[in-house]
């Protein structure tokens, strides 16, 4: 359920919505790939520094109205959010259960009325020009996703007019599959691309992030 919070001005109720999906920045329940090289608390560290990089570079922008949804459900209140939240606060919810699929089929179906857009919260090379390029096509199109590299995707935005798109079913995740997968669930809808970006979720990953994101990332000590 998501927290408490004044009513919304109406203008501000329909406003595009960013969701950035997350997990509470806690060693060992974060980044375990990255970590089976570089170390549990290293790889926290730097998934703790991407999200704070992800909320205050994207949050802070009036285009759009931001919100946090964090997995599992438990950790909505977790004390270790105040060390990635941007001064202004974002509003926060809960994922609920079930795969990435249904997990973001229920974020897409349960936010207000208008287009909204759903990245992950370790994508180093993300600008808000990214996000603001992203909502532009969903002016002329049904669905707007980012690539990735590694066949999946980073960003998936839906119009959600005049009727809310079911662009998951069957997908395989974690694969070279999912952008196809999804793809094919949206045959016959008006589908643009955005920009190719990566996640992080390898120490080649890793790697190659440091030179396009500065001091976002920490040194590799080996």
């Amino acid at each position: 359920m998501a927290e408490r919070a004044p009513p919304l001005p109406r203008r501000i109720a329909f406003a595009p919505r960013l969701v950035i999906m997350a997990k509470c920045p806690r060693a060992g329940s974060v980044k375990r790939r990255l970590g089976a090289s570089l170390g549990t608390v290293a790889a926290c560290q730097i998934y703790r520094r991407c999200l704070a990089h992800t909320l205050r570079r994207l949050g802070a922008s009036s285009r759009w109205r931001t919100v946090l949804a964090i997995t599992p459900d438990a950790d909505l209140r977790a004390g270790l959010w105040s060390h990635v939240m941007p001064a202004n606060g974002i509003a926060r919810l809960g994922q609920g259960g079930g795969d990435l699929g249904r997990r973001m089929q229920r974020l897409f179906a349960g936010l207000p009325p208008g287009p909204a857009i759903i990245i992950g919260s370790d994508i180093p090379a993300i600008r808000p020009t990214h996000i603001a390029e992203a909502f532009r096509l969903l002016d002329r199109h049904d669905a707007v996703l980012g690539p990735a590299q590694d066949g999946g995707f980073w960003l998936i935005g839906l119009r959600r007019s005049p009727r809310l798109l079911s662009p998951f079913r069957r997908v395989r995740w974690s694969g070279p599959h999912a952008l196809a997968d999804t793809l094919a669930n949206l045959k016959g809808c008006r589908v643009a691309l955005a920009a190719t970006l990566d996640d992080m979720d390898t120490e080649e990953d890793y790697r190659r992030s440091r030179g396009a994101s500065g001091r976002l990332v920490l040194p590799v000590r080996k």
